[in-house]
C-alpha cells in the first residue's frame, strides 16, 4: 500500500470536494516506481467515483497526468508525488476538477493573458520543502491557461535524466527545455521571470506613507502590523515576502507554537499583514534611500516611494565563503540547503563548510544520504553544541577537519573537489568530492545603505533602544541590525519596537 492509513483518511476527505469528473492518464513500465505509481493511481480512483483511469502515451514513463474529461490540462507528475509533494497532488486534483485556486484575481488575469506555448518542467526531490511552492504555482498556471503545461519530475525516479542535465539543486525549473531558474519561487516571481510582472508605472501615483517598511520577514511583518494598528498609512516593500523564513524547514522555538515550518509561518505573516489594509508591494528590491522633505525610497525598477518615516527590516542572507569556484559552481555542486539538495548527492562524497550548529546539523542530515561527509572548520575547535558534536562523532562516514581554511572549490562542468590549507602547517591539501554545502552563518542585507546610516564592521545597522538609526526618522529591525541574537521571535519584537518608535517620532515631528 503506497498510502498509509492516516494519509488515506485525509485524502478521502479532500476527494469529497471534487467538483467534476477527472481522468488520470498514465504511462507505466515494469519497474518498481511504475508499480508504486500505478498502486497510487488505482487507489485514488477507488476512493472517488469522479476519478477514472486510462492508459496513454506520455513523454515519460512512469508518469501520470491529471485532466478534465475530454481535455488535457497539462498537469503531469513524473514519479510519485508523495512526501512534500503530496499537497501538490491533492491541489492538482481539486483545481483540475474546477475548484478555484487561492490566488488574487490580478494574478489570475496575468496568467490568462500569457500567449505562446510555455512548457514547464520542474525537477524536485520529495524531501525538498521549497519544491512544492514552485510545483503548485506552475500547476495553477497550467490549469488556468491552455497554452501552459507543467511536469513535476522526481529526481530520484529519473536519475539518468538528472545527471544528463547536470541538475544538482532543486527545485530546478526548465521552460521549453531551457533552464529558467532554481530555488523557491512564488507564482508572482515566476510571472516576473517570464516578463509579465508589475513595472515602475504601477507605483507612480502612490500617496506618501506615514510609515514605509522595507523587508517582509518576521521583523517587517511585525512592524507593519504595529504601525497599521495605530491607524496610520502603512506600506511594505518586500523582495520576497517571508524572507529567509521561507528557507527554514523546522521551527521549534517559536513560543506557544510547538512546531511549524517556515513557509507555513511566512504565509500566516502575510495573511495577518493583509488584515490591516497594509499596501503590500512584493517582489520589489530597494536600491537607495534619501531624506528630503520626506524619505524617498528608490526601487530597482526605478520607482520612487515617499514616506514620513521608514523601517528597514531587510534581514540577512547566507554568507559566501568567497573562494574561487563558489559562484561558478553554484547549483552545480555548491549548495546552501541540505534538506532540499541533499537527496541529489545520494551515494556521493560531499563537504560541509562550517562547524557551527547549522553546519553540524547539515553534516548529520547528509550522512544519512551520502557516502561520505567531510566537515571543514576554520577554527581549532567546532562551535556547535556539544550534543550535536557527540551525534556527529558517532557517525562512521564523517571526517572532521579543524583549523583549516578553504582555498578553492574545483571542478569542470560541476564540482569535483575542494582544496584547503592546514593553518598550523600551511600545507595545502585536496579532497575529491561531488558536492559542497556552505553553512557559515549570515551577512546582513544592508549594502544598499552605504553612507546613509551608521553600521558596524559586520555591516549591521546600529540602532538605539527605540529601533532608531543615526538618521532621524529612519528605523531598523531584525537580522539587519546589531541585535545580540538572530532569532525569529527577537526579530518580531524588534519590528514592534521600531514601529512604536516610528509612531512616537511622527507625533513629535
Amino acid at each position: 500500500m503506497v498510502l498509509d492509513t492516516e494519509i488515506k483518511a485525509q485524502l478521502e476527505q479532500y476527494l469529497q470536494l471534487l467538483e467534476s469528473d477527472i481522468v488520470l492518464k498514465f504511462s507505466a513500465g515494469d519497474d518498481k516506481v511504475s508499480s508504486d505509481m500505478m498502486e497510487l493511481v488505482n487507489e485514488l480512483a477507488s476512493m472517488s467515483s469522479k476519478i477514472t483511469v486510462e492508459k496513454a502515451d506520455l513523454p515519460r514513463t512512469p508518469s501520470f497526468s491529471v485532466n478534465r474529461v475530454g481535455e488535457d490540462t497539462g498537469v503531469t507528475f513524473a514519479g510519485i508525488p508523495l512526501g512534500h509533494e503530496f499537497t501538490s497532488l491533492v491541489l492538482a486534483l481539486l483545481q483540475v476538477s474546477g475548484r478555484a485556486p487561492k490566488v488574487d484575481q490580478s494574478v489570475i488575469d496575468q496568467i490568462k493573458g500569457i500567449t505562446g506555448e510555455h512548457h514547464f518542467e520542474t525537477y524536485v526531490s520529495l524531501s525538498c520543502h521549497n519544491c512544492p511552492d514552485v510545483v503548485q504555482a506552475l500547476n495553477i498556471m497550467s490549469v488556468l491557461n491552455p497554452n501552459i503545461t507543467h511536469t513535476m519530475i522526481d529526481g530520484a525516479a529519473y536519475k539518468e535524466e538528472v545527471e544528463r542535465k547536470n541538475v544538482m539543486a532543486v527545485p530546478a525549473v526548465y521552460l521549453n527545455a531551457e533552464f529558467l531558474s532554481g530555488g523557491r519561487m512564488t507564482i508572482e516571481e515566476i510571472l516576473a521571470k517570464i516578463g509579465t510582472g508589475p513595472d515602475a508605472s504601477e507605483f507612480e501615483n502612490k500617496e506618501p506613507y506615514d510609515v514605509l517598511v522595507v523587508g517582509g520577514g518576521p521583523a517587517g511583518s511585525s512592524a507593519a502590523i504595529y504601525a497599521a494598528r495605530k491607524g496610520i498609512r502603512t506600506g511594505i516593500v518586500a523582495e520576497r515576502f517571508g524572507g529567509q523564513v521561507l528557507d527554514t524547514m523546522s521551527i521549534e522555538n517559536f513560543i506557544s507554537v510547538k512546531s511549524t515550518e517556515g513557509p507555513k509561518l511566512a504565509a500566516s505573516l502575510e495573511e495577518h499583514v493583509k488584515e490591516y489594509g497594509v499596501d503590500i508591494m512584493n517582489l520589489q528590491r530597494a536600491k537607495s534611500i534619501e531624506k528630503k522633505d520626506l524619505f524617498e525610497l528608490e526601487l530597482e525598477n526605478g520607482a520612487i516611494l515617499k514616506s514620513k518615516s521608514v523601517i528597514v527590516s531587510t534581514g540577512a542572507r547566507w554568507r559566501n565563503v568567497g573562494v574561487p569556484g563558489e559562484q561558478e559552481f553554484k547549483n552545480k555542486g555548491v549548495a546552501y540547503c541540505p534538506h532540499c539538495d541533499g537527496p541529489l548527492f545520494e551515494g556521493k562524497h560531499v563537504a560541509v563548510i562550517g562547524g557551527g550548529n547549522s553546519g553540524i546539523e547539515a553534516a548529520i542530515d547528509l550522512a544519512g544520504i551520502v557516502k561520505h561527509v567531510t566537515v571543514l572548520e576554520f577554527n581549532p575547535e567546532l562551535k556547535a553544541d556539544e550534543v550535536l558534536q557527540n551525534r556527529l562523532n558517532s557517525l562512521p562516514n564523517v571526517t572532521v577537519l579543524k583549523n583549516v581554511q578553504t582555498k578553492e572549490i574545483t571542478g569542470t562542468d560541476s564540482v569535483n573537489g575542494i582544496t584547503y590549507v592546514e593553518r598550523d602547517t600551511n600545507e595545502e591539501k585536496h579532497v575529491e568530492l561531488q558536492g559542497v554545502f556552505v553553512q557559515i552563518g549570515l551577512v546582513p542585507n544592508t549594502d544598499w545603505l552605504e553612507g546613509t546610516v551608521e553600521r558596524n564592521r559586520m555591516g549591521e545597522i546600529i540602532v538605539n533602544k527605540h529601533g532608531e538609526t543615526t538618521l532621524p526618522g529612519l528605523f531598523a529591525a531584525g537580522d539587519c541590525t546589531d541585535s545580540a541574537y538572530n532569532q525569529i521571535i527577537i526579530s518580531m519584537g524588534s519590528g514592534a519596537t521600531a514601529a512604536l518608535g516610528a509612531f512616537d517620532y511622527l507625533i513629535r515631528n
